[in-house]
């Protein structure tokens, strides 16, 4: 009897699985163009075919498959979903900054940041990199989005910057008892002390490892924007993350400080606004990728010139540093340096993210070279070109649309009408 009772209960789950397998809908795009694979010509009139979030195939003309959803796309610019190597989701630059930063609670920082993230992927983005954010927080925004709780891109997270005391990636500006209680644990001096931090970070769930080989604009401390990491401090984290299977992104604005990250084997420069000759050298022979965060500079400019709420140091330095970052970025990408596409968003407007492609555009890079950054080199970058970065079958359905092309006017990218993360649709106009 009893084995009557398991036999049809087994047959009864099989029959349910086989079921559920079956009704599993299959959704296909009918492409008038398709940018497939960025950096090669558009297809004119091609389907592509999704089954549970990834790209089954690509096929030429508009196929149906039996019971499959039909999204007509025939008159937009399809491409895969962009990438933003460089964003803060939990806050964003102006007046009330100081002030939420002291009276906002962790909580709160978490559900901007979920608001933030769904603003990000309306406007075409399915995956960024979050180079700076309370850990707990971000690692939860993270978690949550991957198991779809959360609306949001596809996060590749830092938490907390591996830098050294009193510098960039440190607290400042406020009340010594408010310091010390509000250092993160990753800050650190000497190279045994940052290998302490950076297995601190990976240990809590850092996907990346960020640090500060330079000062920045926004710490709100008079000392400049040149070297802080030393060089066997750098060298310490960038062995140590990479032992354990992670990348390093340097913040870098000097080019002593640029220079001395990319010696140590560091995989990106943030910002590089001072990249000299020795640094086109260097990039090229390490691989490494320059995420230029173009709209960082004309944004901290605009605000140094048009408010009040910065300090005296912190916009001198943005008025110095944003208004150089354009010519010095222009000459790394003339020279060769490879490009992946950042904003620095949280300092600029969440959700604004296709604005540096215009930036971008200004400096005379081509709209194609654009459009690869923010995809192909975004997905090499992180590690994912096997997941990632175009739109072809066994790759994550991570797929956007425009109603003209980015090709002709890169000015689309600011209006993206159709978005589609692991093959769910999350904007359609």
């Amino acid at each position: 009897m009893k084995t009557t009772i398991k036999t049809g209960c087994l047959a009864l789950l099989t029959g349910c699985l086989i079921t559920g397998a079956a009704s599993a809908q299959t959704t296909v795009i009918h492409a008038g163009k398709l940018l497939a694979m960025p950096g090669e010509t558009p297809l004119s009139n091609y389907s592509v075919i999704i089954d549970n979030g990834k790209i089954t195939a690509v096929k030429q003309g508009f196929v149906t498959p039996d019971s499959a959803k039909v999204i007509d796309l025939r008159n937009s610019f399809v491409l895969p979903g962009l990438m933003d190597m460089h964003v803060h989701l939990q806050g964003e630059l102006g007046p009330n900054n100081d002030s939420d930063s002291l009276r906002a609670s962790d909580a709160d920082y978490l559900v901007k940041s979920i608001h933030f993230a769904e603003k990000t992927l309306l406007a075409g983005f399915t995956t960024v990199r979050d180079l700076g954010s309370k850990p707990e927080q971000i690692y939860a925004l993270r978690d949550g989005i991957e198991k779809g709780l959360l609306t949001g891109p596809r996060i590749v997270a830092a938490g907390s910057s591996v830098a050294v005391t009193g510098g960039h990636g440190d607290v400042d500006g406020m009340n010594p008892d408010i310091l010390k209680m509000r250092t993160p644990e990753t800050i650190c001096d000497g190279a045994d002390d940052c290998r302490r931090a950076t297995r601190h970070a990976i240990k809590y769930g850092a996907d990346v490892i960020k640090i500060t080989s330079t000062g920045g604009v926004l710490s709100d401390t008079n000392t400049g924007t040149g070297q802080q990491m030393a060089d066997d401090e750098l060298k310490e984290v960038v062995e140590t993350a990479h032992a354990l299977g992670r990348k390093i992104a340097s913040h870098a604005h000097a080019a002593a400080g640029i220079n001395a990250a990319l010696r140590a084997g560091v995989d990106s420069i943030e910002h590089g606004s001072y990249a000299d000759k020795e640094s086109i050298k260097l990039f090229k022979q390490s691989g490494a990728y320059l995420v230029p965060t173009l709209m960082a500079g004309d944004t901290v400019v605009d605000l140094a010139k048009k408010t009040t709420f910065m300090s005296k140091t912190i916009r001198e330095k943005a008025i110095r540093v944003g208004g150089d970052m354009i010519k010095n970025f222009t000459r790394a990408h003339k020279a060769g340096v490879k490009i992946a596409y950042g904003t620095d968003s949280g300092v600029s407007p969440h959700g604004n993210n296709g604005k540096e492609a215009l930036l971008m555009h200004e400096t005379g890079m081509n709209a194609q070279d654009i459009i690869v950054s923010a995809t192909v080199n975004s997905a090499d970058l992180i590690g994912k070109s096997n997941q990632l970065g175009t739109i072809e079958a066994g790759k994550f359905a991570d797929i956007i649309a425009t109603h003209g092309s980015p090709l002709k006017d890169i000015k689309e990218l600011m209006d993206v009408d159709f978005v589609m993360k692991s093959g769910i649709v999350h904007k359609q106009k």
